[in-house]
């Protein structure tokens, strides 16, 4: 069951990342193929937190596409398109930092699906406003809110997981990684001119017609767009003091979601047709090839070999863990490999005494459960949403062109972290 669990996974990345047949046919075919050989069955692909599928993630983001799907009928999209646009003067360049910028802020206090789902429609927008391809921009958002998310404790589903299994707390996060992601960011905008060389040329015409606008005038909706802020609000407050509360993201988005829909009295076939089907599919099928990994020991098996390796080495462990953390992160979701990977970890910690050092051994593995989502297009959640968008809007994004980027991204953040976590943590400890 190992080598059919294996070789099923790796052939439907071959058919995805070769592009041989839709992404949405391998994974709903691999899963078909492991059913049919009893890998794994529905007990486990339906109903385990640890092999199934997460529905948390599914119900998410159904209901902040729902929610976005209202939205997009009040104008504010196009308004905070043309705004960007302005305040930027026109330049691509100054528009794809202003917007990454944001992206990679609001990933930190927010799930990082849920930014690309709200900032995605705007880039859209300004790039069609513009002329320009939007690819280029829309992998560099997304490539900062996996940046942005590893910030804190919330802001990344692993860093939760991480969060819970080490009992380190949202201020812990704050305080060892926030700066490590200032940095990232920093040396992220200064590589985004070479990483997407020759993505920046736009006619002056265009640029004059984009300053002209009056963005006031995008609303079309006002009463609309106070009840959906009103909601958006509460539904973002939910997010950021979820754990507080004992209420799943999920719930939060999907009653949000439901009174949104009940009040704004937007007709269903609106807000229905901005559901991402294919999306949400794709991920059911992932969850399941990913879950018969796990099922069939191949994770763990894994993770007890680099424990093997690395125990009782702390700076070892620690460079071990954040390598191998990206490189696994870009092939297989970070969300099961974090959980399998935890109490690894933990028992790596209790055979270290000095305590910032066996902290920094989760801290490796969150940098690179994190920054390892942006090496594949679907190393993370937000890196399917967003190639979803881009499908239906016509501008499709294949898996090496996002990957091309992503692998040189991956690495870049991953050669700044370690010397961040080797000088923090062992040199100046």
């Amino acid at each position: 069951m190992t080598v059919v669990a294996v070789a099923v996974f790796v052939i439907a990345y071959v058919l995805i990342a070769t592009e041989w047949t839709h992404k949405l046919l391998a994974v709903l075919g691999a899963a078909g193929v492991l059913f049919a050989l009893g890998v794994t069955d529905s007990e486990h692909a339906f109903y385990s937190p640890d092999t199934g599928i997460d529905w948390n993630v599914i119900f998410l983001l159904f209901g902040m596409m729902v929610i976005v799907g209202v939205l997009r009928r009040t104008g504010v999209f196009e308004y905070v398109a043309i705004w960007a646009a302005k305040r930027a003067k026109g330049s691509p360049l100054r528009i794809m930092i202003l917007l990454t910028l944001i992206t990679a802020t609001a990933s930190a206090f927010l799930d990082n699906v849920t930014t690309v789902l709200l900032i995605a429609p705007v880039t859209l927008l300004v790039c069609d406003r513009l002329g320009i391809d939007p690819v280029p921009f829309l992998i560099a958002e997304v490539m900062a809110s996996n940046i942005g998310g590893a910030a804190t404790l919330i802001g990344d589903p692993p860093n939760i997981i991480i969060g819970s299994k080490s009992g380190l707390t949202f201020n812990d996060f704050l305080l060892n990684l926030t700066p490590l992601v200032v940095i990232e960011l920093v040396v992220f905008c200064l590589v985004l001119p070479w990483l997407f060389k020759g993505s920046f040329a736009v006619d002056p015409e265009r640029v004059n017609d984009v300053m002209r606008l009056n963005e006031r005038e995008a609303i079309e909706d006002r009463t609309l767009l106070i009840k959906s802020g009103a909601v958006l609000l509460v539904v973002f407050v939910g997010f950021v003091g979820h754990s507080f509360l004992n209420i799943e993201p999920s719930i939060v988005a999907l009653l949000g979601a439901g009174v949104l829909v009940l009040i704004s009295k937007v007709p269903t076939r609106h807000y229905m047709a901005a559901v991402e089907w294919q999306t949400l599919l794709f991920f059911a099928g992932l969850f399941v090839m990913v879950g018969a990994l796990v099922k069939t020991g191949v994770i763990a098996n894994l993770a007890d070999r680099l424990g093997s390796v690395i125990s009782g080495h702390a700076l070892l462990a620690t460079m071990l863990i954040l390598v191998v953390s990206a490189i696994l992160s870009g092939v297989i979701d970070n969300i099961p490999y974090v959980a399998t990977m935890s109490p690894v970890v933990l028992e790596l910690t209790k055979g270290i005494a000095d305590p910032g050092q066996a902290h920094a051994l989760w801290w490796a593995l969150a940098i690179g459960a994190d920054f390892g989502g942006n090496a594949t297009a679907v190393g993370a959640s937000a890196n399917v949403v967003v190639i979803g968008l881009a499908l239906r809007a016509g501008s499709p994004i294949s898996f090496w062109a996002f990957t091309r980027k992503g692998v040189v991204m991956t690495a870049i953040t991953i050669l700044v972290a370690a010397p961040y976590l080797w000088l923090r943590y062992f040199a100046f400890s």
